[in-house]
């Protein structure tokens, strides 16, 4: 079993660190949050003190990060980076959802200095983090690929190997593009059959067994009450906030622009996101976009 050092322990990484914990492995974690850290810590895992002290003499190293300047900050251009720390050989896993320019950047970075960096992204929402079910998108060489498996596979179901560094950061950006023009098409024809006198949860019914069945209505209805356990049914409270919804529609837009590739569905979509987000609602679940159709 390995030595794992894991910084960043939210919504997401928290989970992902107590089954690495499960998984056997030594894990050193950091948060900005000590609530967070705690409950590793609870479940097996130790406290580092700092991003420092868990990266150093770690085989792997795991981060969960909100942005490409946090990572790249973090690693190499920070005033104390931890490439500086990071051991000969380790390998950095970096699960965070940033541009693929980005990634390469640090992946070339952490090559000149003998380390292995590789993009590995992640979907599945909170529920697949827990469950150890995600599905991972990584952007790495065949070796490093191979490498990061064994880790990979103690926190999710589903490990793609997508290509050289950035293209997990690629894939990510194309599937979180197209879950946002699912969820608000999904929104947009459930509200139109609420608003005509059926029953969210027969119409989802009729829908799922239907031409318009999507993941959104198998496993992540936005109505509150038609399904159990996900956000809509908890005030939209946890999951994946509209803020990381829009972020990430925004990735997707800057690389429409970089391979002029045409996402007229991809821009109403971010367009949606933006108009729900100022209206105060950034920190719900993005299934709430719901609520932009229900309050015109």
């Amino acid at each position: 079993m390995a030595t794992i050092g894991f910084i960043g322990l939210g919504n997401m990484g928290g989970p992902m660190a107590i089954n690495l914990v499960k998984g056997g492995h030594s894990v050193k974690a950091f948060d900005l949050s000590d609530e967070a850290i705690q409950r590793v810590v609870s479940e097996g895992g130790s406290a580092a003190a700092s991003a420092k002290e868990a990266v150093m003499d770690a085989d792997f190293v795991v981060s969960m990060l909100p942005a490409g300047k946090h990572v790249e900050g973090l690693f190499v251009t920070g005033d104390d980076p931890l490439f500086e720390y990071v051991k000969d050989g380790a390998l950095i896993i970096d699960s965070s959802t940033i541009d693929a320019a980005t990634a390469r950047q640090v992946a070339d970075a952490a090559q000149a200095r003998g380390i292995s960096f590789i993009d590995a992204p992640v979907s599945g929402g909170v529920g697949g983090a827990v469950a150890g079910t995600l599905a991972f998108m990584v952007g790495a060489s065949d070796a490093e690929f191979a490498k990061a498996k064994p880790v990979l596979d103690c926190m999710g179901k589903n490990i793609f190997h997508a290509g050289a560094h950035g293209a997990g950061q690629v894939a990510k950006a194309c599937n979180n593009m197209l879950l946002a023009i699912l969820m608000t098409g999904t929104s947009e024809a459930l509200n139109m059959g609420m608003k005509n006198g059926l029953d969210p949860a027969v119409l989802s019914e009729i829908m799922k067994q239907s031409s318009g069945n999507n993941w959104a209505l198998q496993v992540y209805n936005p109505v509150p009450g038609v399904m159990d356990g996900v956000p809509s049914s908890n005030d939209y409270q946890g999951g994946f906030q509209v803020d990381l919804m829009f972020k990430d529609l925004g990735l997707a837009m800057e690389m429409s622009q970089q391979s002029a590739s045409p996402v007229p569905m991809g821009s109403q979509a971010r367009a949606l996101f933006n108009l729900h987000k100022v209206n105060g609602n950034g920190g719900l679940d993005f299934s709430s976009v719901l609520k932009l159709y229900q309050d015109q």
